[in-house]
């Protein structure tokens, strides 16, 4: 049965068809047009799934089936490669964006694809820390990783409500988040600096500290650290000669950068509420 709405036109119908007939998509709304920023969001979500997937098959499955075929340490690396890939395009989708159209559902696609890949991954990587991991405990570690995913989405959810000025986030952006909690695991602590390391990282991305935007030099800085992280993890996963040196190395400096940053920026603010209550003062003077 067709029903008709009396106050449509004649001769609607047979426009839509036509236009459906042709292939058209003039008449497609702004809304359901994937833009080349868009396509490189979904390449984005797409690491962050197989990250899990890798997770899953390369390390929590071989180790409860008693399998020890060594496949453990290339899967943790390929999964933790593929979040760095993730976090490759979600640079970039970010840069074209601003330079080239962007759709108006390219901001939530960009939160859906950062909480696959930078909350839910990590948190599983966790998860399967406490599986796995010697000396770890399964339910604490699953305390943790739950406290990752929470951290990540306030976070995302906080950044579509909250406007600050232009040039930077507040709280640690959830890509160097993911990538610095993947770090501690990897740098294989005793389980309790582990659990407060994660942890501390969780409260720094739902904090008030002011992060730069990755722009200009800091995004090929931003770019150039993530392909040495991807070389040193695929030194440590052929087992290469210092290999196992190389990544515990790169791990820690990403655990430095995670701490000193947060210094930096809070030092930097006190010295601006200081200047300003000093240009306060002087105006106020006769």
């Amino acid at each position: 049965m067709t029903v008709t709405d009396s106050e449509t036109p004649a001769g609607w119908v047979p426009e839509a068809v036509d236009s459906a007939v042709d292939g058209s998509d003039e008449d497609m709304p702004l809304s359901l047009r994937l833009s080349i920023a868009d396509t490189l969001t979904l390449g984005n979500a797409t690491c962050g799934f197989m990250a899990v997937y890798f997770t899953t098959t390369g390390i929590l499955i071989p180790h409860l089936t008693g399998d020890q075929s060594g496949m453990a340490r290339n899967s943790a690396a390929t999964a933790v490669i593929l979040m760095l890939c993730a976090a490759v395009f979600d640079l970039f989708d970010g840069l074209v964006a601003r330079k080239l159209r962007s759709s108006p559902m390219g901001a939530e696609l960009d939160n859906l694809s950062d909480l696959i890949s930078f909350g839910l991954a990590p948190a599983y990587f966790v998860l399967v820390y406490g599986v796995v991991g010697e000396g770890a405990h399964q339910r604490v570690a699953a305390v943790g990783a739950i406290v990752v995913l929470l951290a990540v989405v306030l976070r995302l959810a906080r950044f579509s409500c909250v406007t600050l000025r232009d040039g930077v986030f507040q709280g640690m952006p959830s890509p160097f988040g993911a990538l610095t909690v993947v770090s501690i695991v990897l740098l294989e602590l005793p389980f309790v600096a582990t659990l407060l390391a994660i942890i501390g990282t969780a409260w720094l991305m739902v904090s008030r500290v002011e992060y730069p935007k990755p722009r200009g030099p800091l995004a090929v800085a931003m770019l150039a650290w993530i392909v040495a992280a991807m070389g040193l993890l695929a030194a440590w996963a052929f087992d290469a000669p210092g290999g196992q040196l190389l990544l515990q190395t790169g791990c820690a400096l990403q655990l430095v950068l995670g701490a000193v940053i947060p210094l930096f920026a809070t030092a930097r603010r006190v010295n601006n509420f200081r200047d300003n209550r000093r240009e306060a003062r002087a105006t106020q003077l006769p």
